[in-house]
């Protein structure tokens, strides 16, 4: 008879006891009672495996029997009622399940984008080189990482921005310096906020040899009646070169001027016209020569014209408290442009003319080499001495009635207020 194994004993007993119910546990606790009993023994071998071991563990005797006899080695216990061994046992505290998170079946609230502030800047002309900064700022997105959707236009008539501006009817609109004093001195709510070039454009673009034929004319005749005629664009070009501002400018004395709006490029064309007054000097000559008209260029502030600002940004003075934040936003945007521009000169009329292919011809080229060092790299400056001096001149020659204050006439609104 083989006798039971020392280590599988006490799991033998639990389910000889499980097994049999109560008879057994009375018995074993009289084989307890009566120490003289002979000792218990059991009539076969019983193998239990444990329940937590890999089947890999089992012994080997158990793992090599064929599944038909490790099966009959263990007796299969019947099915109980009542609760089970698995539906009582609670887990310890520390192998506790998490929480599973719920599902949210609402959908995120959408992220509203920022307010942006709409702005309308009419432009002094077509497009060309000289608005090199609004087209860097545009094309880079500076506007719009500042809250701005800013609109270029150009006009219609050269005369226009300025009465559109003044009407409420545009936010902004470009100019020049002499422009400004004489339409502020005329009532316009006008304000200078921000310069582009901040040296003059404008000149007298005569025929060839022109200007020498008419000086020696006149001086033979000797009372001066050969007199030139030229076109002009807009009012500044006009009462400038009428006033006595205009006596030292080597022109001579007597001067006809005709009103030829935009059509400065016919006119030079004609017969009877001997030159115009523009303000984009940088672009007609070129465009003149390639259609066989020469002539040659008098800067006006090598004639008597003081220096002044050549291409300015002006606001209405009479909205500018509401539109002050966006503006002064405006005006950053065009100095972080004007930097790029000087740091990438080619990259930045690459960009230009990919956004602007009408600009990208050999004759806008021409005058971007002539523009570019003229950029103003402090836009939101004001150089009140220069204003004051101009007002004053034009003051004296009678060609503004009152001498306004240059706060009146330009503003700087990066500067802090006082």
């Amino acid at each position: 008879m083989l006798k039971a194994r020392p280590a599988l004993l006490p799991l033998a007993v639990l389910f000889a006891v499980v097994l049999t119910g109560p008879a057994p546990l009375m018995a074993l606790a009289e084989a307890d009672v009566a120490e003289d009993a002979a000792p218990l023994t059991l009539g076969t071998e019983v193998i239990v495996p444990s329940l937590f071991a890999p089947l890999a563990e089992i012994d080997a005797a158990q793992a090599d029997a064929p599944m038909a006899e490790a099966s009959a080695l263990v007796e299969v216990p019947p099915v109980v009622d009542g609760p089970t061994f698995l539906d009582t046992f609670e887990p310890a505290e520390e192998e506790a399940i998490p929480e599973v998170p719920s599902v949210a079946f609402e959908p995120a609230e959408p992220i509203v984008p920022p307010p942006v502030t709409p702005l309308t800047i009419t432009l002094d002309w077509y497009l060309n080189p000289q608005h090199a900064a609004l087209l860097v700022a545009r094309e880079k997105g500076l506007f719009q990482r500042r809250g701005l959707e800013v609109t270029l236009i150009s006009p219609a008539d050269p005369n226009v921005p300025a009465k559109l501006l003044a009407a409420g009817r545009t936010d902004l609109a470009l100019g020049r310096q002499p422009l400004l004093h004489l339409l502020v001195d005329q009532g316009m709510p006008l304000v200078r906020v921000a310069t582009l070039i901040d040296t003059p454009l404008s000149g007298v673009v005569l025929r060839q040899s022109l200007l020498a034929e008419k000086t020696e004319a006149s001086r033979d005749n000797g009372n001066g009646t050969e007199a030139l005629r030229l076109g002009y664009t807009v009012q500044d070009s006009a009462a400038l070169l009428e006033s006595p501002l205009g006596s030292a400018n080597g022109l001579p004395e007597r001067i006809d001027l005709v009103d030829v709006n935009y059509a400065v490029r016919d006119a030079m064309h004609e017969d009877g016209l001997d030159g115009v007054v523009v303000h984009q000097r940088h672009l007609l000559p070129r465009q003149l020569a390639d259609e066989g008209v020469l002539t040659q260029t008098l800067p006006l502030e090598e004639h008597g014209l003081p220096a002044h600002d050549g291409l300015i940004l002006m606001a209405n003075r009479d909205r500018l408290g509401s539109q002050r934040d966006a503006i002064r936003q405006l005006v950053a945007a065009l100095e972080e442009a004007t930097l790029w521009l000087l740091n990438h000169r080619e990259a930045a009329w690459e960009l230009i003319t990919a956004a602007e292919p009408a600009l990208d011809d050999p004759i806008m080229r021409e005058a971007w080499e002539e523009i570019f060092p003229r950029l103003a790299q402090r836009p939101a400056a004001v150089d009140q001495g220069r204003y004051a001096r101009f007002e004053q001149l034009l003051l004296e020659a009678g060609l503004v009635e009152t001498n306004t204050p240059v706060e009146r006439l330009a503003v700087d609104l990066g500067a802090p207020a006082s």
